[in-house]
């Protein structure tokens, strides 16, 4: 929920900066904003060494640095309480500056950094916010919270210098942060990334090394998708076979959904799953972080692991033929959504077992994750073979249905009762719009805003995450250079991203999230390459004041944590730098290729005589037309005599692809 301040004590405060500003703001390049009022909106402070993301409502900058000296004592007097953001300042300034950092719960005139916890509820900051001040002698950060404490915290870090993120010691630096006043609380309650772990299996640690990724940009949801039909991936007692059978398919690389059938031989060991403790510690790791871990089982589409396991829960007698997913192409997509099924992936909603087999998964899932929300799925469910099955037409003349969906909403809303039943709220993909559900039924957005809308104004509690800002699975350059799949998402749309729409009462709009899908995505180091850096798009739209987004400010900033995640080994995209092709015909049938890029000051050179051009190559000016005989063009973005975006070869044959000749 949008956090809602107190506009007496925000004008208070207001006024008790506005004097300071207006003296210095030039002379310390100070920007000073809130979701109301903007003091040079537009300028970066992202080179004055303040490269926040996401970007805080108010910075002040200060004259002066504060340096760290080589015994850092940290007093925080609820030490108990602050015990999370003790342990994470010791290990991220001890571990690069190698130097001594102690904590103490006495009051203490020695202590170079204070962690206070405010008796008297500070109305302006929230739950989740909190003031940062340096001054030359000490660094104090103050909330109502912990969690505001601990995003305080990721804050200070992101003040120092970049080589604060080493895994290792570093030499010869000297260890200082400016002087800065920060006042921040973030605009919405749900900042989130999905994370599926069903497509590809990713290992406990792996999961572990995504959260801390997530957390130093001020997440607080993980969406773990357990369940689809590449594999089940949660421990069920009295299921075994969801796990023996489930969790494992044949290994195929290549173009997800094109692969070939299996074969009987082939060995089904490419997967794995989690244990119920594997789980609550995952729970209690992202707990430490402030991260809440929402479960999603995904029903009654998407579920063919399930049915490869149990094949009973299917409507579809050959469902004991069927195997886990490996790939293969099991849709036909060519006449839209929903899909046609080439096998029956889901579960039947007119078999009781279906019912007995939910309660018993979500009562176990209901006591792993304290979370207050279940996800349930409920999107891209196919029809075609409940359309030729007699225990749907019986359903359907007994409970007196007309349609496809609205069998889906007699699932959903007994689905639903389940979960509450167990304690937990029922959430859902937005398809579960069509069939009805009950308006306690939180819905997930992801076809298009306008579904969010309609659920919102509907008084369902929403959640945005719709594909064409918020996929994070999508391609971030060219398809040339990006795995493929079904679309494309560059930084900058993403950057565009409002979760809470014109027209719609904010209170409805939980927040918003990222979706990590793993179609393509077979390791950690490729997971982190599509999050980063459009992750930090969706943070600053989920967190920051709408009126303080500004492009050209983010990307400045964003340069600069480029250069942190590299000292941090944290992969990341730099699509970013890359040439944006457009191709069409001119009159004569000549193929005409336009060049254009994101950032605004790149230089692009270009060869079309299989040689690799660099800063001697002709400079792009205008539109190219291709030569008759060439077979390749090849890119490269630079800036000033400094190559920049990657070398990138686009053939002749996929521009003709592109722009075909008619005939």
């Amino acid at each position: 929920m949008p956090i809602h301040t107190n506009q007496i004590s925000m004008k208070l405060f207001l006024s008790s900066i506005l004097l300071s500003v207006s003296l210095s703001s030039i002379a310390q390049n100070t920007v000073v904003a809130t979701g109301e009022i903007a003091f040079d909106q537009t300028a970066s402070h992202a080179h004055s060494g303040i490269a926040i993301i996401p970007e805080p409502v108010t910075v002040t900058k200060q004259e002066g640095h504060f340096v760290l000296p080589e015994n850092i004592l940290i007093q925080a007097v609820k030490s108990n309480e602050l015990k999370q953001s003790i342990a994470f300042l010791q290990e991220r300034l001890g571990t690069p500056t190698g130097y001594f950092v102690s904590a103490t719960a006495a009051a203490s005139n020695s202590a170079q950094v204070r962690l206070v916890l405010n008796d008297k509820n500070d109305a302006v900051i929230g739950a989740e916010g909190y003031h940062l001040q340096v001054t030359p002698q000490q660094i104090t950060i103050t909330a109502n919270k912990p969690a505001g404490i601990f995003y305080g915290v990721q804050t200070l870090i992101q003040l120092l210098p970049k080589e604060i993120e080493s895994k290792e010691q570093v030499k010869d630096i000297k260890w200082q942060v400016p002087c800065v006043n920060i006042t921040d609380y973030p605009r919405l309650g749900w900042r989130g990334l999905m994370f599926d772990v069903a497509r590809h299996f990713f290992t406990k640690d792996e999961v572990k090394q995504y959260i801390d990724a997530m957390v130093r940009y001020k997440y607080n949801i993980l969406h773990l998708h357990l369940t689809d039909d590449e594999g089940w991936r949660i421990e069920i007692k009295g299921y075994p076979k969801l796990t023996e059978v489930g969790a494992w398919n044949v290994k195929r690389v290549g173009s997800f959904g094109t692969f070939m059938p299996t074969k009987p031989e082939e060995p089904r060991n490419y997967g794995g799953f989690y244990t119920q403790e594997d789980l609550k510690e995952l729970v209690a790791y992202a707990k430490a972080r402030f991260v809440n871990i929402m479960p999603e089982v995904d029903v009654p589409g998407h579920s063919l692991a399930t049915v490869a396991s149990y094949p009973e829960l299917s409507c579809t007698p050959d469902a004991v033929n069927y195997k886990v997913r490996s790939g293969e192409r099991i849709m036909d997509w060519s006449r839209g959504a929903p899909p046609l099924a080439l096998v029956d992936n889901t579960l039947c909603p007119a078999n009781e077992k279906v019912y007995e087999f939910l309660d018993t998964v979500i009562s176990q899932v209901a006591q792993i994750f304290p979370f207050e929300y279940i996800h349930m799925g409920g999107d891209e469910a196919p029809h075609n073979f409940w359309e030729k099955t007699p225990q749907i037409a019986a359903l359907m003349k007994r409970e007196n249905l007309k349609t496809m969906p609205q069998v889906q909403g007699y699932f959903e809303r007994r689905v639903e009762k389940i979960v509450e039943k167990y304690g937990k709220k029922f959430m859902a993909w937005d398809e579960v719009l069509e069939g009805g559900v009950s308006s306690k039924a939180a819905v997930m957005s992801w076809r298009d805003m306008k579904y969010g809308i309609q659920a919102a104004k509907a008084k369902h509690e929403v959640v945005m995450s719709p594909t064409q800002f918020a996929y994070i699975d999508y391609m971030q350059a060219d398809p040339i250079t990006e795995p493929k799949v079904y679309a494309s998402l560059r930084l900058s749309k993403s950057y565009e991203f409002d979760p809470v729409p014109e027209g719609v009462d904010p209170k409805y709009i939980k927040g918003g999230q990222a979706n990590l899908w793993t179609e393509q995505i077979y390791n950690i180091r490729q997971a982190e390459y599509m999050t980063w850096p459009r992750g930090f798009a969706i943070a600053e739209s989920v967190w920051s004041p709408k009126e303080k987004k500004n492009w050209k400010n983010f990307f400045a900033r964003t340069e600069q944590h480029f250069e942190r995640l590299d000292i941090a080994e944290t992969k990341y995209a730099p699509s970013v730098y890359d040439p944006i092709f457009a191709v069409k015909r001119t009159a004569d049938g000549k193929l005409l290729v336009t060049l254009s890029t994101e950032v605004e000051d790149l230089d692009i050179y270009y060869s079309f005589d299989n040689s690799f051009p660099d800063h001697f190559y002709p400079k792009y000016t205008e539109p190219l037309v291709v030569p008759i005989d060439a077979n390749m063009l090849r890119v490269i973005t630079y800036r000033g005599k400094k190559p920049i975006g990657r070398m990138m070869h686009m053939p002749i044959e996929e521009m003709n692809k592109r722009a075909p000749l008619k005939k």
